[in-house]
């Protein structure tokens, strides 16, 4: 069964919590895929994973990369899993793939000021719930850190 996590996005945009789930995950000893739902998204968090810190990077691809299968971090558009990534993280309302059962966990990031967004992480919610997948809530407090709510 996958571990789906919905994260509430309020105090700190994605540009900044992204990077630093995509840090753990990756010192778990885990591949990564992140999947946005358009080319802007994509070509922005491809520049921004390069250059989010002064002291750090994450090395990364695009699905289109001819060595994407060797990359501990890809981008994609699609629902595909070219380096075999443990975890998968959606962004900007990207769908569920229809292979979510072959994930150790998928990550939700949702922007908790948008309502769409919103609406659309409870429809998700509803669909990974009546999979049969474990979920769970986590929401950021005043001072950035998240907290499991359900």
């Amino acid at each position: 069964m996958t571990e789906i996590l919905f994260y509430h996005m309020q105090r700190q945009p994605l540009e900044k919590v992204l990077p630093s789930l995509v840090e753990r995950s990756l010192g778990r000893g885990w591949q990564a895929a992140i999947q946005a739902a358009s080319e802007e998204r994509l070509a922005a968090l491809d520049d921004h994973l390069w250059t989010y810190s002064d002291e750090s990077f994450l090395p990364h691809g695009t699905d289109r990369d001819p060595d994407a299968a060797g990359q501990p971090v890809v981008l994609t558009l699609r629902d595909v899993n070219p380096n075999g990534a443990s975890i998968r993280f959606l962004v900007e309302g990207a769908d569920l793939p229809p292979d979510a059962g072959a994930y150790e966990r998928i990550c939700i990031l949702f922007d908790g000021t948008d309502q769409d967004a919103l609406l659309r992480a409870r429809e998700q919610w509803r669909q990974a719930k009546e999979a049969g997948h474990a979920v769970a809530y986590w929401q950021q407090d005043e001072s950035g850190r998240w907290n499991k709510k359900a």
